[in-house]
């Protein structure tokens, strides 16, 4: 069974630093969208891309050495992390207990700053469209195309960039 905590401990210790990553990103991100920095936002997204995987992976392994736990302790493997912990030695515990709610912590605080990140991001395509509006008013009101995206009546048949090039 030490074994099997000692590798769950090391698992969330890799989980807590994926996450971490996952965090410091997006607060990148919503610096470069208050600077309005178009090419190093395309350069954060990637990164991003490529973090979720991975934070992915960290908490699915995390789950299999929890059942694992589970299974060397003769528990059931559905036991809740919280319950799983109570039953682990008593030195363990806080350790355990510190680093699930330090997780638990980051993913919370992941979650609020990718949400203001898409409001902000929201309210600068909202404030481009109504530019883009007030360069090429529409004889009418917003309609929709077959494919559900907002129909511009000004711009016609090409697009800005056309027009532009």
């Amino acid at each position: 069974m030490k074994a099997e905590l000692e590798k769950l401990i090391e698992t969330l210790r890799d989980e807590l630093t994926q996450y971490g990553e996952l965090l410091a990103l997006l607060e990148q991100q919503q610096d470069l969208i208050v600077s309005r920095s178009a090419e190093g936002l395309l350069e954060n997204l990637g990164a991003i891309n490529a973090q979720v995987p991975i934070v992915a992976a960290a908490r699915q392994r995390r789950d299999q050495l929890r059942k694992e736990l589970a299974a060397a302790m003769a528990q059931a493997t559905t036991l809740s992390f919280r319950q799983l912990i109570n039953l682990t030695p008593k030195e363990y515990q806080p350790l355990l207990e510190a680093l699930v709610d330090e997780i638990n912590d980051l993913l919370m605080r992941s979650q609020q700053r990718l949400r203001q990140n898409h409001l902000l991001l929201s309210r600068s395509l909202d404030l481009m469209q109504q530019m883009i509006f007030s360069l090429f008013p529409s004889s009418g009101g917003q309609t929709y195309t077959q494919t559900g995206t907002v129909k511009t009546g000004g711009l016609g048949q090409s697009s800005l960039c056309e027009m532009i090039i």
